[in-house]
């Protein structure tokens, strides 16, 4: 059985992150999202793949090559431009079997969910109960049949979920073939299996028990038991005595965790990294490669990307950090409301009480600088000293207070 795996998104609303990597791309626990799914579907007994790319297709394909590091073997096609879902399933038509699974890159599911579906003997696909579907397509079914899939209709019909797993064979390219673009001018999968369920054939549905999204950059920070295993936490650096180490913490190599650090797992630190001293890293933080926490910093539940420096007095917390990122000393980033309100970013309720900030790579602060919950932070942007901002920054900005 391979596995299709559709990559070729570039996934708007997670700007400013992906102004450089392709949303799958984007790193949960210091792997790429479509890593941890393809684990998963390797720990499934699934190893033969193909990804579809498109936006920044070299950065996937050179992160897995043929797949050989992963004991897999993994085939590329590209999806040049932007033609929905279904296209990008009816151009690898020449490279898969009779049946084969096809997979959004940017979902997690859970390994027995994957079997469960493969154990049906027709095509299928997997659906899940949310409790709010108005942002989904979702899907009516009839005893163990789909009966329809309706797009993102407020109120919807149910709240069975379309999930973006499927079990296909072979008649789903001819229901390509005569498909009429959607409302958003692309060829989508939901139209097709309509198409094939109208047309007479049986198309079935298995209920995931879980499933892990990403649709705005706030998700990126709910990974949680899907992506902090236990098994996968190494100490590979040094260890000065004094720090203190606790529950499940991985460090990279080269990396060194100064005296007086506290570090707190789950919690997870990539290769050449500089820690402390005195900095104290709380649960569910991931700090990518050569990265630099000084003295008095403290980070909480945030993913900082790799080469950003953190020097000192700095606290940042329920955030999102781009790639080589430089924070002032004395930079603070607000993460809670005074009104105990879901923080909104960019006019977006993220639907979470505490929000810090989304901040694209290489931006540099100066000392002393606020920066209030839910704000975003365009790549290259530039805060000078003793600034207060919030809302949504354009990339390249720069802003400073005026000199008296």
């Amino acid at each position: 059985m391979k596995a299709v795996i559709l990559a070729a998104g570039e996934g708007n609303r997670m700007r400013p992150l992906t102004q450089a990597r392709p949303k799958v791309m984007l790193p949960v626990a210091n792997k790429p999202i479509i890593e941890h799914l393809i684990d998963t579907l390797i720990s499934a007994g699934i190893r033969d793949f193909i990804i579809v790319t498109g936006y920044q297709a070299e950065q996937v394909e050179w992160h897995f090559g043929d797949g050989s590091q992963w004991g897999a073997d993994i085939q590329y096609c590209r999806q040049d431009e932007p033609l929905g879902t279904a296209d990008a399933i009816f151009r690898v038509k020449s490279m898969v079997e009779e049946h084969f699974l096809v997979l959004n890159g940017d979902t997690l599911y859970r390994p027995q969910d994957i079997s469960g579906l493969l154990a049906i003997s027709t095509p299928a696909m997997g659906v899940i109960q949310v409790a709010d579907a108005r942002n989904m397509g979702v899907v009516t079914t009839r005893d163990n049949w789909v009966s329809s899939i309706v797009e993102k209709v407020v109120p919807p019909p149910t709240n069975i979920a379309n999930a973006g797993i499927y079990l296909f064979n072979r008649e789903i390219f001819s229901a390509i073939t005569s498909l009429e673009k959607s409302p958003r001018g692309e060829y989508e999968i939901p139209g097709a299996i309509q198409a094939l369920i109208d047309s007479g054939t049986s198309f079935g549905w298995y209920e995931l028990s879980d499933w892990l999204t990403f649709s705005d950059p706030w998700d990126l920070l709910n990974g949680g038991d899907w992506v902090y295993e236990p098994s996968a936490m190494e100490i590979l650096g040094t260890i000065e005595q004094g720090a203190v180490i606790k529950d499940n913490v991985g460090v990279g190599k080269g990396t060194v965790i100064r005296s007086g650090s506290y570090i707190c797992g789950p919690v997870i630190i990539g290769n050449n990294c500089d820690i402390g001293p005195n900095c104290f890293v709380r649960a569910s933080t991931s700090i990518g490669d050569s990265c630099h926490i000084g003295a008095s910093v403290e980070i909480k539940n945030s993913i900082i990307m790799a080469g950003t420096r953190v020097p000192h007095l700095t606290y940042i917390g329920d955030s999102v950090i781009g790639e080589g990122c430089n924070f002032g000393s004395g930079t603070q980033i607000a993460n809670l409301r005074f009104d105990n309100m879901n923080v909104k970013a960019a006019g977006i309720d993220s639907g979470r009480r505490k929000l810090g900030a989304v901040i694209g790579d290489r931006v540099s602060t100066g000392i002393n600088v606020s920066i209030d919950a839910g704000t975003v932070i365009g790549s290259d942007a530039r805060i000078g000293p003793g600034v207060f901002v919030r809302g949504a920054i354009e990339p390249g900005s720069r802003i400073f207070r005026n000199q008296q």
